[in-house]
């Protein structure tokens, strides 16, 4: 896998089935933050800690106006009764067909196995990415805290 994007970057767009509306692309989010999360699959137990976390974390995020919005390869069908089952009220998109396109822009799929890297991107107002983690172990999940990190230091200097 090589990570070709950087922080400065501009975030690919995308435009996935989301399981809060039909689609959803990067930038009809204009406007705000946005916290990317990409993980390997639905019902995996370390995506289920890790996606529950954000649940419970997901208050936080919004009081730094970001939206949270978490990608797999999994079908719509296996995101809507993994966000079911376990109360996700932030959108899981889609990234099935073509297998793993967005993943792949953001440079964070693993062919070998057809699932995406655990990853996070915040991605800013305008588009540009201003920071991002892959985690070096794909079951080791990233604490919210990073995220808030992130987003204060984001908050401190917009426009580095």
């Amino acid at each position: 896998m090589s990570f070709s994007l950087h922080v400065g970057s501009s975030a690919p767009d995308f435009y996935l089935p989301a399981t809060t509306t039909k689609r959803l692309s990067l930038s009809a989010l204009r406007g705000r933050p946005v916290v990317l999360v990409f993980y390997p699959a639905d019902f995996s137990p370390s995506c289920t800690s890790q996606l529950n976390l954000y649940q419970e974390a997901l208050e936080g995020f919004e009081a730094y106006a970001a939206q949270l919005v978490a990608i797999s390869t999994d079908g719509l069908w296996s995101h809507r009764a993994f966000a079911e089952a376990h109360n996700l009220t932030f959108p899981l998109l889609s990234d099935f067909w073509p297998h793993g396109q967005t993943a792949r822009a953001y440079g964070v799929f693993r062919e070998r196995d057809g699932i995406c890297e655990r990853s996070l991107f915040l991605i800013d107002c305008s588009g540009l990415i201003r920071w991002s983690y892959v985690s070096p172990v794909l079951n080791q999940i990233p604490g919210a805290d990073l995220i808030y990190q992130a987003l204060e230091d984001f908050r401190a200097r917009p426009n580095a």
